[in-house]
């Protein structure tokens, strides 16, 4: 069974690659069982186990264990870990364990950057990322392979966060600027993408201008939000799955609250990725994506490193 570190998966999952992966596999579709949670005590009592199995039938299964352990972060430890499995589906063999870390921060802005070859404008050159942990981080990378991103604006409420994203942009040859004004940013954005831990929104509708695509991936709790009603008031919404609905406060609690219906919705990355839907419509509409993520993703990455 090959083992891949973090290392190796992400030199084996370039999004150049990797989003069209993604493409394909949101357009076959996959099975993907309600993923299983278990708590398991430790120190703090609050410590759980999740699963989350995937498969396509006589190709390829994927289990992903994930261990949450809050209180490691008291023990100046990450209190989340987790790995992927992949197996053979028509044999059960046992191929190959690979860092679960890497191949959810790939495949979830790699989900972005294919949700945006259908919803951001072809010309949209200037991106903001809200946001400067685990995902943010790599949100430009995943963008540039599928828009002609020249510059980068990096807002985080700690600015000494932002500047070290935006040296390490720097480094990669970005066009990249530590910004302190939100409402500024977003004026002169093409596109917003969001990666936070807010449980208030800290994205307005009224600073959006027309034409921007806004992407939202860090609410994913009905708790969280990081963007204000009046967002979701101007944009087409779309997400990457029905599961959006329910487990993101920027969708759950709008829907809670009747500011927003389900029909509302206008599609999912799966009906975008088989022409069920074109996505983007005119040049001025904004357009709102929203993930959660999904298994169909993590197969889809573990199976490109396998393959590369």
């Amino acid at each position: 069974m090959r083992m891949m570190d973090a290392e190796e998966v992400a030199r084996r999952l370039p999004y150049e690659r990797l989003v069209p992966a993604l493409h394909d596999a949101f357009a076959d579709g996959a099975e993907v069982p309600v993923r299983h949670r278990h708590a398991v005590g430790g120190p703090d009592g609050d410590a759980s186990l999740l699963l989350m199995p995937v498969w396509r039938t006589n190709e390829y299964l994927v289990v992903k264990l994930v261990t949450v352990f809050p209180a490691n972060r008291e023990r100046g430890m990450p209190g989340l870990s987790s790995v992927l499995v992949l197996f053979r589906a028509d044999t059960g063999e046992q191929l190959a364990l690979l860092d679960g870390s890497e191949i959810t921060r790939r495949r979830t802005v790699g989900a972005s950057a294919l949700a945006a070859r259908f919803l951001a404008r072809p010309d949209a050159e200037r991106l903001l990322v809200a946001g400067t942990g685990h995902i943010g981080g790599a949100i430009p990378a995943a963008y540039r392979a599928v828009r002609p991103i020249s510059r980068v604006d990096v807002w985080n409420r700690t600015p000494e966060s932002a500047d070290r994203l935006v040296a390490s942009l720097r480094e990669d040859g970005l066009d990249a600027h530590r910004v302190d004004e939100l409402a500024g940013a977003v004026a002169e954005a093409d596109i917003v993408s969001c990666a936070t831990m807010a449980r208030t929104p800290i994205l307005r509708g009224e600073w959006l201008r027309p034409g921007t695509h806004v992407d939202l991936i860090g609410s994913f709790k009905p708790t969280m939000r990081e963007s204000d009603d009046e967002v979701l008031a101007r944009a087409s919404v779309f997400v990457d799955g029905p599961t959006a609905l329910d487990e993101a406060g920027d969708l759950a609690t709008p829907l809670a609250e009747g500011r927003l219906r389900r029909d509302d919705v206008r599609a999912t990355l799966t009906q975008l990725c088989r022409g069920e839907h074109a996505g983007r419509e005119s040049a001025e509409e904004i357009t709102l994506f929203k993930s959660v993520g999904t298994a169909v993703e993590d197969l889809a990455a573990a199976v490109l490193a396998y393959r590369s």
